[in-house]
C-alpha cells in the first residue's frame, strides 16, 4: 500500500513538472513569434504590388506582423485570420485626404491558409478583374470586395468558397456617375448565376451593381438554396421582373431585402408583403406601378420597420395605405413613399404609428389637380419620434395644426409648395426645440407666417429657414438675428419691403445662401456683405427695387441680381474681388459703360447673364481664361463690333446668345471652335457675308440669325445638323432655293417637348442659381418670347428673303414642324400636295409669294392649323371648308384672284364652264351696246367742254371792265387769307409763350 502511494506521488511530481516546464516554455516565447514567417513573407508580397499613396500600410515593418495594422492572428497557433485593407479602418489621416490602396493583389495570398476574413473595400483598382484564386481560400466565411472598381466577369470560382457567411461584390465604383437606372453598373457582371446554389451557408449577399445577365428566376432560385440568409441586396442589377410567387419557400429569417433600382415595369407581387420577418424591404426606383396588393388590411408586416417604395408609379389612396400600416404594424420607423402616384388623403390612423422616425409622401402629385391633398391631421402630435417629416409638393390645404408643435424630436420639417391656408404663428414651434431645418411654402395667397414681436425661437440649432410664397413682411423676420447657427436663408416671395436690415449685414460672414428675390425690396445694395462660411455662397436679390453700383462681395460663389434697379458701371476690378465666381446674373438692370477686361480673371465662371442693359463698346477678348463657361448671354445692349475669336475658347460652351445688339462683321469666320454649341442667336444685329459652309456645329438645336444683312444661299451643310428644332434664318437677304434636305434633319421631326437644352437644369436644391433660358420667336407675325420649361414646336422660319424656286417636297415629311414660315419670298410652283401630312402644324405662312395652283386638299386634315396665310399669291380655285377651315377668314386669301368659296365673296358657281359660256355670249351682245353709248357719251364730254371754255374765259378777254372785277377780287380774296393766317399764328405763340412761363 505504501509502495502504491510513493509510485502515484512520483507521477504526480512527473506531471506537474512537465506543466511547469511547459508553462515556463510559453511563458518564456515572444508574442512576436506568434507570426508565422511564410504568412509574414506573403504579407510583405501582398504590400508590395499595392499602391499605396497615403502610406496606410506604414505599421507593416518588422517580425511583429500579428500586431501590422489590419491583422488580426489566431492567439494560440499565430495564423492569419484577418486581413482587413479597407482606407476606414487602416489609415490614421484625416478621411478627406485618404486616398485608397490600388494596384494588384498578389497570389501570395494563398499562402494564408488559414484566413477567414478579407476585406478589399473601399479601394481603387482600376478596373481590374477580381483575381479568380480569392476562390481557392477554402476557409473564409467573409469576403468583402465591395467598392472596390473591380470589373469583369465575377468568378465562378467564389463558388467553392462554401463557407462564405458573408458575401459582399457591390458597387458602384469609385468614379461612377449616373446615367442611366438601366445601364448603371460598376463594369462587373455575372452570366451564369449557378455558382451561388454551393453557398448555402449565406447569411448576408451583396450584388448590388453587379450586371446579371441570367434569368431573375435562376437567380432567386440560386437564393432559394440559401436558408440562414437574413440580407439580400440586389440593387442596379438590371433584373427585368419579379416573380409572381414567392421565391423564398426555404428562407425563414430574412430581415433586409433590398430589390430596388431596378426596371420591373410591373405590379408589386402579394408575396412582398407577407414575409413575416421582414424588418426593411426597399423596392425604390424600380418602375412598380398601379395599386398596392389587394390584401391592404392582410399585410403579414408585423415586424417592418422600414418601408421604402419611392420613385415609381404606384396609385392608391394614402388612405388604404396608412389604414392596413397601422392596423398591422406598430414599429414601422420609415415610410417613404415620395415620387409616386398617391392620392387621397392622411387619415387620422397616421397617429397610430408611433414608432415612425421618418415620413416622406411628397412630390405625389400626378396633375396640377390630382395627387394627395386635404390637412394634416391633427393626430400627428402623437408621433412623438418623429425627426423627418416631408409633405413637399402635393395638393395639401386647410391650416397646418398647431399639434405639429409637439413634435419634440423633430429635425426637418419640410412643408413646401402645397395649398396651404391660414396662419402659421410661434405656437407651431413652440416645442421644436432640436429643428434643423425648416421650409414652408403654399401656392395660396392666403398663406401668413405671423409671430410675436418678442418671440424668442426655441430651436437653437436652426441652420436652413425656407419661406417662400408666405406673406411674412413688410418687415424682416426680427428672430433671425436669435439663430447663431443659421447658415441658408430663403425667403422668396415672402412680401417683404423695407429695406434690408443692418443685422443682417452681420451675419452675412455665417451665411452660405441668402435668397431674397421675388420680393420689394427697396433702398441700395449694402456694400460690407462679406460671405466667407462656405466655398458654395448663393446670394439671389433679383426682383426687387434695389439700387445702386453692382457690389463687390468676396466669396460669393454665386450672384443674381436680375430685375433691379441698379445703375452705373461694373467695377474694372469687379473679376479680382469676385475670382470665386461660378454664376453671374446682372440682367435687367440699367448698367452702362464696357464689359471690364478683369472678368478674366475669374476662372471657374460657369454661366455670364449681361443682358438687357446699357452696355456698350466691343466685346472684350477675355474668355480664354474662361474654361468653365457654359452660357454667354449679351443680348438686348448696345455692343459694337464683331464677334471675339475667343469667345468658344471654353469646351463646355453650349448657349451663345447675343441677340438685338450692334454687332457688324463677317459672319463666315466667327464661330468655327464651337464644336459644343446647342444654341447659337445673332437675331437683330447687322452681320453680314453668308453662312459658312464648314459648320462644326454638331450639337446645335438652335440656329437664329434673325434680322441681319447675310447673303448668299442657304448652305446644305444645315441639313447635317440632326439636332435642329429651331431654325429662324429670316428678314435677311438670302437668295437661290430652299435646300430639299432641310426635310430630312432629325431634330424637325421629333414630337412637341419642353423648351430646354438638355443641360440647362435647375440648381436651387444644391444652392447654385438656375439660368432662364429665353428666345423671340415670331409666331404669327407677332414676338413670342419663350421660356425655359415651356412647351414649343419645331419652327422654320425663312420668311422675308429673296428665296426662289418650289417649295420641295420633302418639307412635308417633317410630321412634327409646328410652325412654317416662308412668306415674303419670290416662291413658284403649287404647295405640295402631301402638306396636309404635317398633322402637328399649327402656323402656316406663305404669303406674299407667286404661288399657283389650288389649296391642296390634303390640308383640311391639318386639324391642329390655328393660323394660315395664303394671301397675295396667285392660287386658284375652291377654298377647302372642312375642320380648321372653317374658322380662317378673308384675310387669309385675300390677293389671289382665282380663289373662290368661303370667306370670299366670289361664288365658285359663277366660275362653272357652263356659265362662263353664258356670260360670253352675254358680253358679246353687251360689247355692241357699249359701243354706241361709249362714242355719245365722249362727244357729250367734249361740246359741254367747248361750250363752258368760251362762256367764260371768253367773256373776261372780250370785256375790259369785267376781267378787271374778276382778277381784283381773286387779289382781295388771297390778302383776307393771309392776313387772317397772320393773326392766327401770332395768338398761337402768344398763347403757348405764356403756357411755358
Amino acid at each position: 500500500m505504501a509502495s502504491t502511494r510513493i509510485v502515484f506521488g512520483y507521477y504526480v511530481i512527473a506531471l506537474l513538472f512537465l506543466f511547469a516546464s511547459t508553462q515556463c516554455v510559453v511563458m518564456s516565447l515572444d508574442v512576436s513569434t506568434l507570426c508565422i514567417k511564410e504568412e509574414r513573407v506573403a504579407l510583405l508580397n501582398i504590400k508590395k504590388d499595392l499602391n499605396d499613396p497615403s502610406n496606410c500600410l506604414s505599421s507593416w515593418v518588422g517580425k511583429d506582423c500579428c500586431d501590422w495594422i489590419g491583422i488580426q492572428c489566431d492567439n494560440k497557433t499565430g495564423n492569419i485570420l484577418k486581413l482587413d485593407l479597407q482606407p476606414l479602418h487602416i489609415c490614421t489621416t484625416d478621411i478627406f485626404l485618404q486616398s485608397p490602396l490600388g494596384g494588384k493583389i498578389n497570389p501570395s495570398l494563398l499562402d494564408l491558409k488559414h484566413l477567414s476574413h478579407l476585406d478589399l473595400s473601399y479601394n481603387d483598382f482600376k478596373g481590374v478583374p477580381i483575381p479568380e484564386f480569392i476562390g481557392s481560400l477554402n476557409t473564409l466565411n467573409y469576403l468583402d470586395l465591395s467598392h472596390a472598381n473591380f470589373s469583369g466577369m465575377v468568378p465562378p470560382h467564389l463558388g467553392n468558397l462554401s463557407n462564405l457567411h458573408h458575401l459582399d461584390v457591390s458597387g458602384p465604383s469609385i468614379s461612377w456617375t449616373l446615367s442611366d437606372i438601366g445601364l448603371l453598373t460598376t463594369g462587373l457582371w455575372v452570366r451564369d448565376i449557378s455558382w451561388l446554389y454551393t453557398l448555402s451557408s449565406l447569411q448576408y449577399l451583396n450584388m448590388d451593381f453587379v450586371n446579371i445577365t441570367d434569368s431573375p428566376r435562376e437567380l432567386f432560385r440560386a437564393v432559394n438554396k440559401m436558408p440562414s440568409l437574413l440580407e439580400l441586396h440586389l440593387s442596379f442589377c438590371n433584373l427585368a421582373a419579379l416573380p409572381p410567387s414567392s421565391p423564398f419557400l426555404n428562407i425563414s429569417s430574412l430581415y433586409v431585402l433590398d430589390l430596388s433600382k431596378n426596371i420591373y415595369d410591373s405590379s408589386i407581387p402579394p408575396w412582398l408583403f407577407n414575409i413575416s420577418t421582414l424588418t426593411q424591404l426597399i423596392l425604390s426606383y424600380s418602375s412598380v406601378r398601379g395599386l398596392f396588393p389587394s390584401m391592404l388590411g392582410k399585410w403579414n408586416l408585423h415586424n417592418l420597420r422600414n418601408l421604402d417604395l419611392s420613385s415609381n408609379d404606384l396609385t392608391i389612396d394614402i388612405t388604404q395605405v396608412m389604414e392596413a400600416l397601422s392596423c398591422s404594424n406598430q414599429s414601422l420607423e420609415v415610410l417613404d413613399l415620395n415620387y409616386n402616384q398617391l392620392t387621397g388623403k392622411l387619415p387620422h390612423s397616421l397617429g397610430k404609428l408611433t414608432s415612425l422616425r421618418q415620413l416622406d409622401i411628397s412630390n405625389n402629385l400626378l396633375t396640377s389637380h390630382i395627387g394627395i391633398s386635404g390637412p394634416i391631421p391633427a393626430s400627428i402630435g402623437n408621433l412623438s419620434n418623429l425627426e423627418f417629416l416631408y409633405l413637399r409638393n402635393n395638393m395639401m390645404n386647410g391650416t397646418i395644426p398647431e399639434s405639429i408643435g409637439k413634435l419634440t424630436n423633430l429635425y426637418f420639417l419640410d412643408l413646401l409648395e402645397n395649398h396651404w391656408e391660414g396662419t402659421m404663428t410661434n405656437i407651431h414651434f413652440h416645442n421644436l426645440t432640436n429643428l434643423l431645418s425648416l421650409s414652408v411654402s403654399s401656392k395660396q395667397n392666403s398663406f401668413a407666417l405671423k409671430v410675436t414681436n418678442d418671440w424668442v425661437p426655441t430651436f437653437k440649432g436652426l441652420y436652413h429657414v425656407e419661406i417662400c410664397n408666405c406673406q411674412v413682411g413688410p418687415a424682416f423676420p426680427n428672430w433671425f438675428r436669435d439663430l447663431n447657427s443659421l447658415t441658408d436663408i430663403f425667403l422668396e416671395s415672402a412680401g417683404i419691403s423695407e429695406e434690408i436690415p443692418h443685422w443682417l449685414y452681420n451675419m452675412s460672414s455665417q451665411i452660405s445662401n441668402l435668397d431674397l428675390s421675388h420680393n420689394k425690396i427697396s433702398g441700395y445694395l449694402p456694400k460690407e456683405m462679406n460671405f466667407t462660411s462656405s466655398n458654395i455662397s448663393l446670394v439671389d436679390f433679383s426682383y426687387n427695387q434695389l439700387k445702386g453700383s453692382v457690389p463687390l462681395w468676396s466669396g460669393v460663389s454665386a450672384l443674381c441680381l436680375r430685375n433691379n434697379l441698379l445703375s452705373g458701371t461694373v467695377p474694372a476690378n469687379f473679376g479680382e474681388k469676385m475670382s470665386h465666381l461660378e454664376y453671374l446674373d446682372l440682367s435687367n438692370n440699367y448698367l452702362s459703360g464696357k464689359i471690364p477686361i478683369s472678368l478674366n480673371e475669374i476662372h471657374d465662371l460657369n454661366y455670364l447673364d449681361i443682358s438687357n442693359n446699357h452696355l456698350t463698346g466691343e466685346i472684350p477678348q477675355i474668355w480664354k481664361g474662361m474654361q468653365s463657361l457654359q452660357i454667354i448671354d449679351l443680348s438686348s445692349n448696345s455692343f459694337s463690333g464683331g464677334i471675339p475669336t475667343s469667345i468658344c475658347s471654353s469646351p463646355l460652351l453650349f448657349i451663345l446668345e447675343l441677340s438685338n445688339n450692334h454687332l457688324s462683321a463677317n459672319l463666315s469666320p466667327t464661330l468655327q471652335n464651337c464644336t459644343l454649341l446647342k444654341s447659337l442667336s445673332l437675331e437683330n444685329n447687322r452681320f453680314f457675308g453668308s453662312i459658312p459652309k464648314e459648320i462644326n456645329l454638331p450639337l446645335l438645336s438652335e440656329l437664329l440669325l434673325r434680322g441681319n444683312s447675310l447673303t448668299g444661299s442657304i448652305p446644305e451643310e444645315l441639313c447635317h445638323l440632326s439636332s435642329l428644332h429651331l431654325l429662324d434664318l429670316a428678314e435677311n437677304n438670302f437668295s437661290g432655293s430652299i435646300p430639299a434636305c432641310l426635310g430630312d434633319i432629325l431634330g424637325f421631326k421629333l414630337p412637341q417637348q419642353n423648351y430646354s437644352l438638355g443641360l440647362l437644369y435647375s440648381f436651387e436644391d444644391f444652392g447654385i442659381l438656375s439660368y432662364t433660358k429665353h428666345t423671340n420667336l415670331v409666331i404669327n407675325g407677332r414676338v413670342v418670347k419663350y421660356l425655359k420649361q415651356m412647351q414649343v414646336h419645331s419652327i422654320i422660319d425663312l420668311s422675308k428673303n429673296n428665296l426662289s424656286g418650289e417649295i420641295p417636297e420633302k418639307i412635308t415629311q417633317l410630321f412634327h414642324l409646328g410652325a412654317l414660315n416662308l412668306s415674303w419670298n419670290q416662291l413658284t410652283g403649287n404647295i405640295p400636295n402631301n402638306i396636309g401630312s404635317q398633322r402637328d402644324l399649327e402656323n402656316l405662312d406663305l404669303s406674299h409669294n407667286n404661288l399657283s395652283g389650288p389649296i391642296p386638299a390634303s390640308m383640311a386634315s391639318m386639324t391642329s392649323l390655328s393660323y394660315l396665310n395664303l394671301s397675295y399669291n396667285n392660287l386658284s380655285g375652291q377654298i377647302p371648308t372642312a375642320n380648321q377651315f372653317g374658322t380662317f377668314n378673308e384675310l387669309s386669301y385675300v390677293g389671289n384672284q382665282g380663289l373662290c368659296g368661303d370667306p370670299l365673296p366670289t361664288n365658285c358657281s359663277s366660275l362653272s364652264p357652263g356659265n362662263v359660256e353664258q356670260d360670253k355670249k352675254h358680253e358679246d351682245g353687251a360689247d355692241e351696246d357699249d359701243n354706241s353709248e361709249r362714242l355719245g357719251l365722249y362727244a357729250s364730254i367734249a361740246v359741254g367742254y367747248i361750250t363752258g371754255f368760251w362762256i367764260v374765259c371768253g367773256s373776261l378777254m372780250l370785256k375790259r371792265s369785267w376781267r378787271h372785277a374778276y382778277f381784283n377780287f381773286m387779289y382781295d380774296t388771297r390778302d383776307k387769307v393771309l392776313v387772317f393766317m397772320a393773326v392766327n399764328l401770332m395768338h398761337l405763340k402768344r398763347r403757348f409763350g405764356s403756357e411755358r412761363n
